[in-house]
């Protein structure tokens, strides 16, 4: 015989001082009519079944077992026997509401619901391991509907039965729940079921927070501002880790046990999810909120900021579905408030990133190459460009205000950046933020146009203004910038790397360039093939050292640059020199005014733009 969990002492009372059955009370009447027959068996039909659950032996508390897990013929037994006394109550309370039979009824319902207690907080409790919220959510699609079922016991397996029987156990488990809790709810316990699921799913739902190392203790705005960076950032790490599962599988499988447990009442399942996991949800997407308070937010937090604005925008619908409720519309609009307020803090550093660019005062870098500020707004905007769709939501509504006028002045004689920035033209008339990062990389060729002026020598100036443009293409080509800007601002700015190279081959090498004439095979004077190549080695001497300290990092470039001045410079030269160097020695000495072999100066050209040795 099973052992119970309980004794009433109401109910030990009715059996001393009214020792008569009900059988016994309809029998001395006079006449007992087939309803009261039958009401009399319910009624000793459910003390029979009760008895098996109270205490046996002299006061000894034995371990408790569940009749649902262990012994579902006599869950059914007793689910039975409570249906049928509560039919008996509800025909003798319209025929005399203080009779003896009804009173025993009432004290046995009492009983049978104490012992339905206990075994919806045992299940509850016992299972909260299979039960388990992300398993739930995993198997939302296949709970099944039974009325009882058999559970695997924790520490043994299931032999026999069929695949289909014992494919998941916590459906098993839920189903019981249900059947529990339709009975209480219908016997007019519903409110003790609801305690006892509230306070056992709440201790649960907190304990799955806490193990994600997400649950805040009422962290106020003054106390995050004594927190140091890495501190705030850890706790959003954390936060990012755990929000994911918080809502896909903790919040959405309580939502899914509360809906199948309390699927025959709407309201209860409002009423008992709400209390359960509203308070949590709220703390949890409060903190987002929280961060965007703290005062020290600069453009290198903007990245955890839109970690968290594309946490939230992602599990947008899976919030709106899982607190659907009206008594739950606070934990919805919290969500809104928070991207909202990310938001905000986003164009906030985001306008203060592109004051710094403003107020850069950086000088120029020595040997023409690539600026810091150029590789740091790059690089800070390719990365920016992961969070292309977040970033699209925050600028929607934030128009772009150019400024009428430019940041800076231009060297003369060569193309404005301000070409950059054509409406229509290079793909930044799309959206607001096609447009924003436009601006932003139009500011820094601002920039870079005034540090060029910081050169003494112009050929430099073009040089770097070829470095950083090159490197700022090749960036945003590589990058998912690309798809922001558009293939139209690619090759325009290609274009203006071409043109900023041909002027350094132009300015630097001019004079070499152009020191032989069009046409070297024709005949010419001693005297004017001799200034031919003096004027040729005096402008090689001088381009050599004077850019002998000077780079190009980019290897494509270099190579680019290298190969067209070798086109430009050792083929004239190689004609010039294959006519005149035999009858320049026969006729005219050994005077060395032939000092470069075409060798010699595919050796020097190919030592140029390595930067200081």
């Amino acid at each position: 015989m099973m052992a119970g969990l309980f004794s009433s002492p109401k109910h030990s009372r009715a059996r001393s001082e009214g020792t008569s059955t009900s059988s016994s009370y309809f029998s001395s009447r006079a006449r007992v009519t087939f309803s009261e027959q039958m009401m009399a068996e319910n009624i000793d039909y459910a003390e029979a079944i009760l008895t098996k659950c109270e205490f046996q032996g002299h006061g000894t508390y034995k371990k408790f077992s569940s009749m649902f897990l262990e012994y579902p013929e006599d869950a059914k037994k007793l689910l039975k026997a409570i249906q049928e006394l509560q039919q008996t109550m509800h025909t003798l309370i319209n025929q005399d509401s203080s009779s003896e039979p009804l009173i025993r009824a009432q004290n046995l319902m009492e009983l049978a619901m104490r012992r339905l207690e206990k075994e919806f907080h045992f299940i509850l409790s016992k299972n909260r391991n299979i039960l388990d919220l992300e398993s739930i959510s995993n198997h939302s699609s296949s709970v099944s509907s039974s009325t009882t079922s058999v559970s695997c016991d924790e520490e043994s397996t299931c032999d026999g039965g069929t695949e289909e029987e014992n494919k998941v156990p916590n459906e098993a488990i839920m189903d019981d729940l249900k059947t529990i809790a339709d009975c209480m709810i219908n016997s007019g316990y519903g409110k003790e079921c609801l305690n006892i699921y509230k306070l056992v799913r709440k201790s649960i739902l907190n304990e799955s927070l806490y193990n994600l190392g997400i649950i805040e203790r009422n962290i106020v705005p003054s106390q995050i501002q004594k927190l140091d960076w890495d501190t705030i950032e850890f706790k959003i790490k954390n936060w990012l880790r755990g929000m994911k599962i918080a809502m896909k599988d903790i919040f959405l499988g309580e939502r899914i046990l509360c809906d199948h447990v309390f699927s025959s009442s709407e309201q209860v399942i409002e009423s008992c999810f709400v209390e359960i996991a509203k308070d949590r949800a709220l703390a949890l997407l409060s903190f987002p909120e929280l961060v965007t308070k703290y005062k020290k937010l600069s453009a290198e937090k903007m990245f955890r900021i839109l970690d968290m604005h594309e946490a939230i925008s992602t599990l947008q619908t899976e919030i709106q579905v899982i607190f659907a409720f009206d008594s739950s519309s606070v934990v919805r609009s919290q969500a809104v408030k928070s991207l909202m307020k990310l938001g905000e803090a986003v164009r906030s550093m985001w306008s203060e990133f592109e004051s710094s660019i403003q107020k850069d005062t950086s000088k120029a870098v020595p040997g023409g190459g690539i600026h810091p500020l150029t590789r740091y707004v790059v690089n800070y905007l390719v990365f920016i460009a992961e969070y292309s769709g977040s970033l699209d939501d925050i600028f929607a509504n934030w128009p772009l205000e150019v400024k009428s006028v430019l940041p800076e002045a231009y060297i003369p004689a060569r193309p404005s950046p301000s070409s950059s920035f054509d409406d229509g033209e290079d793909g930044v008339d799309g959206s607001v933020l096609t447009a924003k990062v436009a601006w932003l990389i139009f500011l820094v060729l601002c920039k870079l146009d005034a540090k060029a002026q910081l050169y003494k020598d112009a050929v430099l100036a073009y040089l770097f203004l070829a470095n950083n443009l090159n490197y700022v293409v090749s960036k945003i080509r590589k990058s998912k910038l690309y798809t922001i800007l558009g293939c139209k601002w690619i090759f325009k700015n290609e274009a203006k790397v071409r043109q900023y190279k041909s002027n350094y081959e132009r300015i630097g090498w001019g004079k070499v360039i152009t020191a032989f004439p069009e046409h070297p095979t024709n005949e010419m004077s001693q005297k004017y093939v001799m200034e031919c190549f003096r004027k040729f080695n005096s402008g090689f001497d001088e381009a050599y050292r004077v850019q002998a300290s000077w780079v190009i990092p980019d290897e494509k470039l270099k190579e680019q640059v290298k190969l067209s001045l070798s086109r430009k410079i050792v083929p004239p030269y190689q004609e010039f020199y294959d006519k005149y160097r035999g009858a320049w020695r026969s006729k005219f000495g050994k005077e060395p005014i032939i000092r470069f072999s075409p060798e010699d100066l595919g050796n020097y050209l190919s030592d140029l733009f390595h930067g200081d040795v």
